[in-house]
């Protein structure tokens, strides 16, 4: 009886339900029997014989891998492969080449000491650390070196990276964030860019160099602050440069730059890479050119790949910053750290640079001057050299006036550099991701300055440049 009961219960109920229900448990009913019936009904497979699939074989063609064909005369069909060690010279299989392309400034790659320093940590830790630096991959030279860098840079604390450029994509972001506004040199490096695209904040770009047009973004940016304090006060801003431009081979206008820093209040980062060991009394680099302390500046980024002669880069300031980096730089927390024998490498060599810096540093200037000079006289009149007379980077390019596109140009420098080659000397064209870069800078050689090169040496390589860049602009009607 009692089922009987449920059995009406649930007859009346069904008749008192609404049609949008009914409609509803109706498809439902019909996509399970829908189900039942498509899974007894699936296609069986296709048998084929061995003859149709030999014919289906023959007559399917696959599509290419590439939409269209490269060219073949782009510069990443054509390496140059270099056999032995880096260093004054510079050897691709024909013979040696007074070397200009490599950024080891001072040299020190081939100081013996510093070589020594690494042979001896080698046999004491292997190879590498196999760790990020927050497990297992910190030894005592990584700490002692990073305390020797604050020492050198007279901060409180630094951070050391595995690789250069992670330092600055790594460090930006660890303080910038989305609702932030960062104020950069247009001209900024691609490590600097990265870290900019990371932070999610919003970029303004000033002009290169330009801190008249800074100041008017500044300003902008402040008049929109009055207007809406509450929203300003969330804000926080942010100003990056380089101290030696590795685009443009020119210095930072610094001095201005604290201006305008302690006007608009501004968090001020300068990535020293190229400027250490280079400008400056003792080598520090832009604020060392100008005598600004560092407590002027938030942070100090810079690469040990270039004057360092090693590898991996650093971070500097007070213990404050430096310290969450430990924590928030990616570059910090998750790569391994860098290499034991590295690290000594780069110790010994502030060790060196401490001690010489007061005859390598103006030797390298002098060198500089010299061969910029001798450069812009001897360059074709459709041709010139761009980049600060004392900085080690000189930049090779097209005048506007010439009229050429930036693939004409690219194809014209790369025989520049062919010609130079066989004239005895190793140049390279500056190498950009223009689809990914910004502001990207036009194309051009970039040519590095070592404090190694003699007069005579520097007579030579200019006169082999020119020649070049004459042969080519009369081969191409330039």
């Amino acid at each position: 009886m009692p089922e009987m009961w449920n059995v009406y219960e649930s007859f009346q109920a069904l008749l008192e339900a609404g049609p949008y229900h009914l409609a509803f448990e109706g498809f439902l009913l019909v996509w399970v029997m829908w189900l039942l019936v498509a899974a007894k009904s699936r296609p069986r497979p296709i048998k084929l014989t061995k003859k149709e699939e030999e014919q289906l074989l023959a007559e399917w063609s696959p599509e290419p891998l590439l939409s269209s064909t490269p060219d073949p005369e782009h510069p990443a069909l054509h390496t140059r492969t270099v056999k032995g060690k880096l260093g004054h010279y510079v050897d691709f299989g024909a013979g040696p080449l007074l070397n200009l392309a490599s950024h080891d400034y001072l040299r020190l790659s081939e100081h013996k000491g510093i070589e020594a320093a690494a042979l001896e940590c080698l046999h004491q830790y292997g190879v590498g650390s196999c760790g990020p630096r927050g497990f297992y991959g910190t030894t005592e030279v990584h700490l002692g070196l990073e305390k020797r860098i604050a020492e050198f840079f007279k901060c409180e604390g630094s951070v050391l990276y595995s690789y250069g450029f992670s330092t600055m994509a790594s460090a930006i972001p660890a303080y910038a964030k989305s609702g932030d506004v960062i104020f950069a040199d247009e001209a900024v490096s691609f490590s600097i860019q990265r870290g900019l695209q990371a932070s999610r904040s919003r970029i303004v770009y000033f002009r290169h160099n330009d801190d008249q047009h800074l100041g008017q973004l500044l300003e902008l940016q402040a008049q929109a602050d009055r207007k809406n304090p509450k929203k300003a006060n969330a804000i926080r801003r942010f100003l990056v440069v380089e101290g030696l431009y590795m685009n443009t081979g020119n210095i930072c206008r610094l001095p201005e730059l604290i201006e305008l820093r302690r006007k608009y209040k501004l968090r001020l980062f300068i990535d020293e890479s190229c400027a250490f060991g280079c400008l400056g009394p003792h080598g520090r680099g832009a604020l060392d050119y100008f005598d600004i302390p560092a407590s002027d500046v938030d942070l100090i980024m810079g690469s040990l790949e270039y004057a360092g002669s090693s590898t991996g880069g650093y971070t500097a300031g007070t213990s404050y910053v430096i310290e969450h980096q430990r924590i928030n730089g990616l570059g910090y927390v998750f790569s391994a750290s860098l290499p034991p024998l590295l690290a000594a490498a780069a110790k010994q060599m502030l060790e060196v640079l401490e001690r010489e810096a007061g005859e390598l540093v103006p030797a390298l200037q002098h060198r500089c001057s010299l061969l910029h000079n001798a450069l812009a006289q001897a360059l074709p009149h459709k041709m010139c050299v761009t980049g600060s007379v004392i900085g080690p980077i000189k930049h090779v390019a097209f005048k506007p006036t010439a009229g050429l596109t930036v693939e004409q140009q690219e194809r014209a420098l790369h025989k520049v550099v062919k010609e130079a080659e066989d004239r005895g000397v190793a140049l390279v064209v500056a190498s950009l991701l223009r689809l990914q870069e910004t502001c990207p800078s036009p194309p051009s050689i970039r040519l590095i300055v070592n404090v190694r090169l003699s007069e005579q040496q520097i007579t030579e390589a200019v006169t082999a440049v020119a020649d070049a860049c004459s042969v080519v602009a009369a081969n191409e009607n330039i």
